[in-house]
């Protein structure tokens, strides 16, 4: 059986809440000892609380929490950089820390002088550090620069610098503590590719610490979410990143409502939105919405004026501000103009399709002349779930939203295969209910030429899916 990687058993971390204890204190303390008393102990806080977890080689872990959750605590303590009040910390192999780029930095040397002190202290030698000194200053994109002293870098340079000798080290577990957003736009994309090579071609062992949940989900195999320094889930991102995202809606529910549930972003006060209601499958009402169903948004709202060629845009957006669809009137070509008084506006689609995950709404309200009349986010939050769709119907590697596209491979004479999990769903449904009347199910494919026609297939599996699409000459 192969050994962890990694091995956390019951640790715990403590630190002194206050000021260090004085010279004087420590003989006012001494003194309680010989008369028999009970010194002052500082106040204690306990960053980690009993943590136990195991991490196999290969694995990409993301760890995430609030702030002061203990994950930077946590990946110091297997860079070692600390120790544990309690308990053990077992790590097999070396270790390349990414706690904080640009740390460990000294201003008065070069880059040149400062790569080789940090790749030294990383563990790799000298002869190794030539051999890669001109990659990790192209990656850098400091060849002009690398002779100059560092206390001369802007800090999107130090930046760069450190991740470039901190992933060119070749370690067994790469630690990284919110630092994959450095530098500008195409850098960061420097960056990810650096990951993926890392993580799929060299199969580091990685750990990544963050709070852009949807960077660590691109990457990990697995998450931890750390809550007050225990751990509170440990399993696929997925899962993962909906309990944190509904612990993050809780904790900021207390000051929405202070101000009212709907709330105004931008507005002009000649309208004012009263009520967001969502309904699905005929529920009124509803927070969770199955993927394989429709979604009906109904908006109450008071109009104070005349509004001319009215535009309402209904966006669906992330927890992290990602809309991920849109729609508005104006698409249909309407522009209707909106009277004084009370109105329901309604918005409805067949199949929500969303990958699941916790969703909010965007609205805005416009005019004729495209001057914004009302706008707000963050309404009515809601969760997709999976509902009748199974997992395995998904792909591998989520997305934010599964369109019915179509595939055709003409050499195996696989013509137009829909792909889409929802319909398939619901036809599997209907096969299911026509066995159980003791009639054939219902499969509309048929051959026609020589040519498939694509029909209702239920499509149980991905295997299945394809498999029966095959037309066999």
């Amino acid at each position: 059986m192969t050994m962890p990687i990694i091995e956390i058993d019951r640790v715990t971390k403590e630190f002194r809440l206050g000021q260090l204890t004085t010279f004087r204190q420590a003989i006012v303390n001494g003194i309680h000892r010989l008369l028999g008393g009970v010194p002052a102990h500082p106040r204690t806080f306990k960053a980690l609380d009993d943590v136990s977890l195991t991490i196999d080689r290969g694995e990409v872990v993301g760890i995430i929490g609030h702030n002061g959750a203990g994950k930077s605590t946590l990946l110091k303590l297997l860079a070692n950089i600390s120790r544990p009040t309690t308990g053990t910390v077992t790590v097999r192999g070396r270790v390349s820390p990414l706690i904080a780029v640009g740390a460990g930095l000294v201003w008065d040397l070069t880059g040149r002088e400062n790569v080789y002190l940090n790749a030294t202290i990383l563990g790799m030698s000298r002869k190794e550090i030539a051999r890669k000194f001109d990659e990790i200053v192209a990656f850098a994109e400091l060849e002009q620069f690398i002779d100059t002293p560092v206390k001369r870098y802007s800090s999107g340079m130090q930046v760069r610098l450190g991740f470039s000798v901190a992933t060119a080290v070749s370690s067994d577990i790469l630690i990284v503590d919110e630092v994959l957003a450095v530098g500008d736009l195409a850098f960061q994309k420097k960056c990810y590719d650096r990951m993926d090579d890392l993580i799929h071609k060299q199969k580091r062992t990685v750990l990544i610490v963050g709070h852009n949940i949807r960077q660590l989900a691109r990457f990990c195999s697995r998450m931890i979410l750390l809550d007050h320094g225990r751990v509170e889930l440990d399993g696929d991102p997925s899962t993962v990143s909906n309990r944190f995202h509904h612990r993050t809606a809780h904790r900021a529910a207390p000051s929405r409502k202070e101000v009212g549930r709907i709330i105004a972003q931008a507005t002009t006060e000649e309208i004012a939105i009263d009520e967001v209601t969502l309904s699905s499958g005929g529920v009124e009402r509803v927070t969770e919405i199955p993927m394989d169903q429709g979604l009906r948004v109904r908006i109450a709202l008071r109009s104070f004026s005349e509004i001319r060629g009215l535009s309402i845009d209904i966006g669906i957006h992330t927890a992290d501000f990602v809309f991920v669809t849109r729609t508005n009137t104006a698409m249909a070509g309407v522009h209707p103009d909106l009277p004084a008084g009370e109105h329901i506006v309604e918005c409805a689609v067949d199949r929500i399709a969303l990958n699941p995950d916790s969703y909010a709404l965007g609205i805005t309200v416009r005019d004729r002349y495209e001057r914004l009349v009302w706008q707000g986010a963050n309404i009515s939050e809601f969760t997709v779930v999976p509902g009748q769709v199974e997992r395995d119907r998904l792909p591998i590697h989520t997305a934010l939203i599964y369109l019915p596209f179509r595939f055709s491979i003409p050499s195996v004479r696989l013509i137009d295969v829909t792909c889409d999990p929802t319909e398939a769903t619901r036809l599997a449904s209907d096969d299911r209910s026509s066995d159980r009347d003791g009639g054939a199910p219902a499969t509309p494919d048929r051959t026609e030429g020589g040519r498939f026609l694509l029909g209702k297939d239920p499509c149980r599996s991905r295997k299945d899916c394809v498999a029966s699409k095959i037309i066999k000459p």
